[in-house]
């Protein structure tokens, strides 16, 4: 089980401290709003497909969201355990965005 203060550090290091971390903010915020399948994402975000398949499964990875359905129709959902740091999550994108003022 990861403790709250390490799916914190997990979060800064994802959205914060790598590379693409704006590019999974992005993708956050729309499954915030509903789920989406990758094409779905891709064609949101106007973003190649892979991309998009690169920063989902460094999503999944972390626990941060889930896959539901089978293949290409597979649709990504926020976990539960995101959802339990979302202030967390919302105190990132704020200062990044203070950042680039």
């Amino acid at each position: 089980m990861i403790t709250p203060e390490r799916l914190r550090h997990l979060m800064w290091y994802v959205f914060a401290g790598s590379k693409g971390g704006k590019k999974r903010i992005s993708i956050i915020e729309l499954l915030r709003e509903r789920p989406f399948n990758a094409y779905q994402l891709s064609k949101e975000l106007t973003v190649d497909y892979r991309t998009i398949l690169h920063h989902v499964k460094i999503l999944v990875d972390n626990q941060f969201i889930q896959v539901e359905g089978k293949k290409y129709g597979e649709m990504y959902f926020i976990t539960e355990l995101f959802q339990s740091e979302i202030k967390t999550y919302e105190d990132i994108v704020k200062k990044l965005g203070d950042k680039n003022k």
